[in-house]
């Protein structure tokens, strides 16, 4: 239905449904706010040159990011591609760059203004790209966790941890007490530093990574994670459980990941005979558990160059990505298909689109600033010591 046709029936779209549409704003979530301007037609057959053309005429002055998740018309306008911490750190080393154009969600073009120079103007080309598990700690849900564990007396024992995947609030909470940042690949180093602080560990924002990484790769019991809902009074925890915990793991995942199941395994091992299970570490802990092997996408990425001609993959990450490595690697004989049945493509990611694109570099090279992400300075400061800590892992 139409806006036009909900007006005519006086009908009201509720708050959600148009921050899905890129309407409205919601300041304190990763979906973001309204895109203004008028989006060229997704079925213009003149996307592409028009892309191009502006493009070219920005020249230097445009790095164009794209995050592994996109969309195949996207990426081919990207000057890099990887993953958000990769891309950021790659936006930093381009400093001649005016406008860094991220082809990604919100909270990775978040990271790129906090570690690029004063003088970058961070771009989202929809500012309605956001990230569900990011969505799932607010600064203001953190900061009464921070108090639970003070009066369980254990607060000063505890070092957060936060994932790459988390808000530049959560990033500046993470640095004002004396935690740090990790990525899915540096995950295990980064909690290793954390026990060396402290003896406990507060999670944000992805359960499966932080109980896939103390239990999987650190030794540590299932007994040793309790699970912290922000929406239950004291996390839903006692003052028992959090004192004997080691890990306090925040009640988030990523809706993609999430979603690969157990049952996912057994059937692609039973309609393929032989296949690798290769799955990203925000899965479930039963699938990382059942699974061959375990990585970031990154890890994912090489784990296949490497692969012999012949192998057969299941890989339980992000759908584009997963079309995309078995196109390159079809011409090696390499089967590699999407570990669940069901297509899931990480809805948010995919509101970086064409129209979008060029909607934004054609304002660019027009001289008008679109889709700025700007984090304030305070935030800055103490998110940038915690991505600092981080850098400093031996």
């Amino acid at each position: 239905m139409t806006t036009a046709q909900t007006q005519e029936l006086d009908v009201q779209p509720s708050p959600l449904a148009l921050l899905l549409l890129g309407r409205e704003a919601d300041p304190s979530s990763e979906r973001g706010v309204e895109c203004p301007g008028d989006l060229p037609s997704p079925s213009d057959p003149d996307l592409v040159a028009r892309a191009r053309a502006a493009k070219e005429k920005l020249g230097d002055k445009v790095f164009v990011l794209g995050h592994h998740y996109q969309r195949d018309e996207v990426i081919q306008f990207a000057d890099v591609t990887g993953d958000s911490f990769k891309l950021a750190r790659d936006a930093a080393a381009r400093p001649e760059a005016e406008y860094i154009v991220f082809c990604g969600v919100h909270f990775m073009a978040e990271s790129a203004d906090i570690l690029t120079s004063g003088e970058q103007k961070v771009v989202l080309p929809d500012l309605a790209a956001g990230c569900s598990m990011a969505d799932m700690a607010t600064a203001e849900q953190v900061a009464e966790c921070w108090d639970v564990l003070t009066e369980a007396g254990i607060a000063e024992q505890v070092v957060p941890v936060s994932y790459m995947n988390s808000s530049a609030d959560i990033k500046a909470f993470t640095g004002k007490h004396g935690g740090t940042i990790c990525t899915s690949s540096n995950a295990e180093r980064a909690l290793e530093w954390a026990f060396e602080q402290g003896e406990k560990v507060l999670f944000l924002p992805d359960q499966h990574l932080g109980r896939n990484t103390a239990v999987r790769d650190m030794g540590m019991s299932l007994e040793d994670c309790v699970l912290y809902n922000p929406h239950k009074p004291n996390g839903g925890l006692t003052t028992e459980e959090l004192r004997a915990a080691k890990m306090i793991l925040w009640r988030g995942h990523c809706s993609v990941h999430g979603r690969f199941s157990l049952d996912s395994v057994n059937d692609v091992r039973e309609r393929i005979p032989g296949v690798n299970v290769l799955v990203h570490p925000e899965c479930r802990h039963e699938v990382v558990a059942a699974a061959d092997y375990v990585g970031s996408t990154e890890y994912i990425i090489k784990a296949l160059e490497a692969a012999p001609a012949g192998s057969k993959w299941a890989i339980g990450t992000e759908l584009n990505l997963v079309r995309r490595l078995a196109n390159r690697f079809a011409a090696e004989d390499k089967e590699i298909v999407f570990l669940d049945k069901t297509v899931c493509f990480c809805s948010t990611m995919n509101r970086i689109d064409l129209p979008h694109l060029v909607w934004a570099l054609e304002s660019l090279a027009e001289g008008n600033l679109v889709n700025r992400i700007e984090v304030d300075q305070e935030t800055e400061a103490f998110a940038k010591l915690a991505l600092e800590r981080m850098l400093a892992l031996p």
